[in-house]
């Protein structure tokens, strides 16, 4: 993959460890993950009930929309919980000099 894949989002630092942030990254709404020194990308909004994934609660690898309590692996979009049907798109995840940068393709 070439660098020009690869979307700057944010330090490794604005992402919290063992938590969950939302940010825009190029013009989409992109939720980053923090597990056990990991970072993972999803989008952040749910596919069952447009709720923002970044208001939900991580536990594990497992995201919690806040709106019905559906989950999600956070490290490949699926569906862990009903009443989630519809997974959520990932993204690639790359860390490099400290900063955290998505392929979005």
């Amino acid at each position: 993959m070439s660098d020009s894949q690869w979307t700057d989002a944010a330090t490794v630092d604005e992402v919290p460890a063992d938590d969950v942030v939302g940010m825009v990254v190029g013009g989409r709404e992109i939720a980053l993950y923090s597990v056990d020194g990991q970072i993972y990308a999803t989008d952040n909004l749910c596919t069952h009930g447009h709720a923002r994934l970044c208001e939900g609660f991580l536990e594990g690898h497992e995201i919690e929309c806040p709106l019905h309590q559906g989950k999600f692996d956070v490290r490949n979009g699926k569906p862990t919980c009903a009443p989630v049907t519809e997974a959520i798109r990932s993204y690639p995840v790359r860390i490099e000099a400290g900063r955290v940068f998505l392929s979005l393709d």
